[in-house]
């Protein structure tokens, strides 16, 4: 089983800067896609930044520029950096990793950071 616990939203104004974490404990190995997503009240779940399983990084274009996904070597970490952000930025912020085990395809949640931009 994989665990994932995200920290670090809470409550910022416009402009400012919050960076989120997620904590990965189980067993991590072959990984699809390990990334951030969001969920804003009343809209569905989106995301926001991602690794592939080559290694690359994409971004959705709302938050290019701003936002920075990066990760610990060992793969059991995950941030999110986020500057310059906007009351549209608010949402629920979910980490997820993307797994290969035993031939089936699983992704895993955490139970979500509130992020809040007052403007």
């Amino acid at each position: 089983q994989v665990q994932l616990v995200e920290s670090g939203g809470g409550l910022v104004q416009a402009g400012g800067s919050l960076r989120l974490s997620c904590a990965a404990s189980g067993s991590i190995f072959r990984i699809n896609a390990m990334g951030w997503y969001r969920q804003a009240p009343g809209k569905q779940r989106e995301l926001v930044a991602i690794f592939t399983s080559a290694g690359s990084t994409n971004y959705a274009d709302s938050v290019k520029g701003r936002f920075t996904i990066s990760r610990s070597n060992a793969m059991n970490m995950m941030y999110l950096q986020m500057n310059s952000l906007k009351p549209e930025d608010t949402a629920v912020y979910y980490c997820n990793y993307d797994l290969q085990r035993f031939g089936v395809r699983i992704n895993y949640w955490g139970q979500g950071t509130q992020v809040t931009v007052s403007s």
